[in-house]
């Protein structure tokens, strides 16, 4: 069963030389750009939940990274909301980072593309508002050399 909480994972590349690029994913079935997102499954934690949708959603394993960033998405936002309780409105999301070793994806049939973007290229494609935050807070935090280990 899904977990009533979602998980958002920026896939980063620090490139040599040069600006970091951020990968931009379009869903399939909506067309829309984001991040790496999705649910836990059973007893998941969202740290386990972020390391297992990266994986599955874009082949990417690197070094996972906490963002205190978080949003509240509507429950109405998914399928699995006929398996949670009535009265349950909203549930979290929690934010995070993964450095990619290159940039490059391997796609799942979630996506229908990606797109290793610098910063502003990667915030004017994004969707969400909850998306633009969490790639802003990670950009403070690499100006900084300030991440945190998930």
């Amino acid at each position: 069963m899904r977990a009533p909480f979602n998980a958002l994972v920026i896939p980063f590349y620090r490139a040599p030389e040069s600006e970091t690029l951020y990968c931009v994913l379009r869903r399939a079935d909506a067309g829309f750009w984001q991040w790496v997102a999705g649910g836990g499954e059973d007893a998941e934690m969202p740290v386990e939940a972020a390391i297992r949708e990266t994986r599955e959603e874009t082949g990417i394993e690197g070094q996972l990274y906490a963002l205190q960033s978080q949003a509240r998405v509507p429950v109405t936002s998914f399928a699995a909301r006929k398996d949670w309780p009535d009265d349950l409105y909203v549930i979290p999301e929690y934010h995070f980072a993964v450095e990619a070793p290159a940039p490059e994806a391997r796609l799942s049939a979630e996506h229908t593309a990606c797109e290793w973007l610098p910063y502003e290229d990667a915030f004017d494609k994004l969707r969400w508002q909850s998306n633009q935050t969490a790639l802003q807070e990670l950009a403070e935090r690499l100006s900084r050399d300030d991440l945190v280990p998930a």
